[in-house]
C-alpha cells in the first residue's frame, strides 16, 4: 500500500494502479524506455493493472515479464470500460494515469488520478478530469515513487 496524507485534505490509501497503455506507457504499442524500471520499483507496494484496447496488437509481448494484470477491453465504450474496471478494484484504493478522452471518466473517478501529456498529447476532457498534470509518463510515476512531490502539488 501507498500512503500519502495530502496536507489539508485527505489521506490516500492506494493499493491499485490503473494504467492506460498506449499513449501513456507506449507509443506506437511499444513500451517507453524507463517504464518497465519503474513498475517494477512500485510492484511491492501498488497491484499494477494495465486496461487497454490493445491497438497495435504488441501489448502482451511488451509486458511479458513485468508485474502487471492485464486488461484487453473493446472498441466500444471504452470510457465505461475503464471505469467500470477502476470500479471494481475499488475507486478509493485506486490511481489511475491515463491521457485519452477514454481515460477521463476513470481519471475523475479514481482516488488520485494522474495526466500525462507526451508526443501523442493529452485530451482536454483527461487534463481537466485529473487530479494532476505531468510532463511525460516517467514523471507521473516518479510522483508515486516519491510521493512528497504529490503533498506540495495537492496540498490545500
Amino acid at each position: 500500500m501507498l500512503e500519502i496524507d495530502i496536507p489539508g485534505g485527505k489521506i490516500l490509501r492506494l493499493t491499485h494502479l490503473i494504467l492506460d497503455y498506449n499513449g501513456t506507457i507506449a507509443k506506437d504499442g511499444l513500451l517507453l524506455e524507463g517504464v518497465a524500471e519503474r513498475l517494477e520499483t512500485l510492484a511491492p507496494k501498488l497491484e499494477i493493472h494495465i486496461i487497454t484496447a490493445d491497438t497495435f496488437g504488441s501489448v502482451r509481448a511488451q509486458v511479458v515479464g513485468l508485474p502487471v494484470k492485464l486488461a484487453v477491453i473493446g472498441p466500444k465504450n471504452q470510457d465505461q470500460a475503464k471505469a467500470d474496471y477502476l470500479a471494481s478494484l475499488g475507486v478509493d484504493a485506486s490511481v489511475a494515469v491515463g491521457n485519452g478522452r477514454n481515460d477521463a471518466l476513470m481519471l475523475k473517478k479514481a482516488a488520485l488520478g494522474l495526466a500525462v501529456v507526451q508526443s501523442e498529447g493529452a485530451a482536454a476532457a483527461a487534463l481537466l478530469a485529473a487530479d494532476v498534470t505531468a510532463p511525460g509518463i516517467l514523471e507521473a510515476l516518479d510522483l508515486l515513487l516519491h510521493p512528497d512531490r504529490l503533498r506540495a502539488t495537492l496540498r490545500l
